[in-house]
């Protein structure tokens, strides 16, 4: 019996690849048999909604949202990839109600981000922007006036997560001093040294750096009120997200020379496209550097990710393997050719788990595995069985209380 036989087959599962996602990506879903459609551009909610019925794989950077809307007409769809760190434009729990797995990749261009912070940093200290706007205005001025080196400054991290703590080293090998703030428990690498809060960061560093991740309670994090807890001529980084610091109360200590320079990677409102219209309260500072969110924007990372989120969902097709999903419970298991595998994906109830061995039972199936897992809402049972079962049992394991998706493999 082949797999065309007992699994959906993947010549007919379309993949859908928005925002310029690298071609490493493409590659490895056609080297695995899927059909690639790959688009530069992000789409919106409308035109999400006309193209997702159609869709088993669709994979997204940061700028498409995945909403409600979006998640009740996707028929066909089994997951998403979110080629990129954050979640937050995924509405998660539509996912999960519709039985879609979602895999992001939270490491892949941590260094990326921490490179770029420490080149800022160091552009900053240097007065490298000004020194170079005053050059394309054809002004000569070689001073040493406010330059200083990486080397000896005290750099201060608000969120200690793979980003940060990857800062951190990296700090430290240029003969910095690192403190660091996380609001969950971590553990300090080489010798940072951790702050029992924010505020003890902000008034000890000379470099603050914000990576913090998603959630609404970092919402307006930063204002007024932290800038003026900071020391006089420090340098603010801010690379995590575009809601996290009030840009128009940064503008104003720059403008007052309480801050020496700031770099802002991430913006309040982001065009969904390139080559268009962008302003910001920074613009026409000569002591602050502003990008278009590239912080993870270097090939390596790019690529990385790219093939970290197409192995995940690979993985997921043909296994169902579930670990590193940011809403499935989490099961690792290999393939298993010698047997079929039912993968049964339903609400947290009691009851389903008894439900599913009777039905194997009443058949007289063999069970040579069974795993399973719970989260939240959500139970995830996967199960081996020999080759000859009665087709009608699939039928059954359908109408289990509480089934959301159901897939046979093999």
């Amino acid at each position: 019996m082949t797999e065309q036989e007992t699994s959906f087959p993947k010549g007919k599962m379309n993949v859908l690849l928005l925002e310029g996602i690298h071609d490493q990506a493409q590659e490895a879903f056609k080297e695995e048999g899927f059909p690639v459609e790959s688009f530069k551009r992000g789409m919106g909610e409308e035109e999400l909604k006309e193209r997702i019925g159609e869709i088993y794989i669709l994979g997204i950077r940061s700028k498409t949202k995945l909403t409600a809307p979006v998640f009740s007409g996707a028929k066909k769809l089994l997951v998403v990839g979110a080629f990129c760190i954050g979640t937050e434009h995924i509405d998660l729990a539509a996912a999960s109600k519709r039985g879609v797995a979602v895999f992001n990749d939270e490491f892949s261009n941590t260094r990326s981000v921490a490179e770029l912070a420490l080149v800022q940093a160091a552009s900053l200290l240097r007065r490298l922007p000004e020194k170079n706007a005053q050059m394309h205005r054809g002004l000569w001025n070689k001073s040493v006036d406010g330059a200083r080196e990486l080397r000896g400054r005290t750099l201060g991290i608000i969120g200690y997560g793979k980003i940060g703590s990857q800062l951190s080293v990296l700090a430290e090998s240029l003969g910095m001093q690192v403190i660091f703030y996380n609001t969950s428990e971590t553990l300090a690498l080489g010798n940072a040294k951790k702050a029992e809060s924010m505020e003890e960061v902000l008034r000890a560093a000379d470099i603050v750096s914000i990576h913090v991740d998603g959630r609404p309670s970092n919402r307006n994090l930063i204002g007024a009120n932290q800038f003026e807890l900071m020391r006089d001529e420090a340098v603010f980084l801010d690379l995590s997200r575009g809601f996290v610091t009030d840009q128009e109360a940064l503008a104003e200590y720059l403008r007052t020379g309480k801050l020496k320079g700031a770099a802002i990677d991430v913006h309040r409102s982001e065009p969904e496209g390139n080559n268009v219209e962008f302003t910001s309260p920074l613009q026409d500072l000569d002591n602050a550097i502003i990008t278009p969110h590239i912080g993870g924007s270097t090939i390596e990372a790019q690529e990385d990710i790219a093939r970290f989120v197409s192995g995940k969902i690979a993985s997921f097709i043909n296994s169902g393997d579930t670990r590193l999903s940011v809403n499935y419970p989490e099961i690792q298991l290999p393939p298993q050719p010698d047997a079929h595998r039912f993968l049964h994906l339903h609400r947290n109830v009691p009851g389903v788990m008894a439900e599913v061995t009777s039905i194997f039972g009443q058949r007289g199936i063999n069970i040579l595995g069974q795993y399973l897992q719970t989260s939240g809402d959500l139970g995830y049972v996967i199960t081996d069985v020999n080759k000859e079962y009665d087709k009608e049992v699939v039928e059954e394991l359908k109408g289990v209380t509480g089934t959301i998706k159901f897939r046979v493999l093999y």
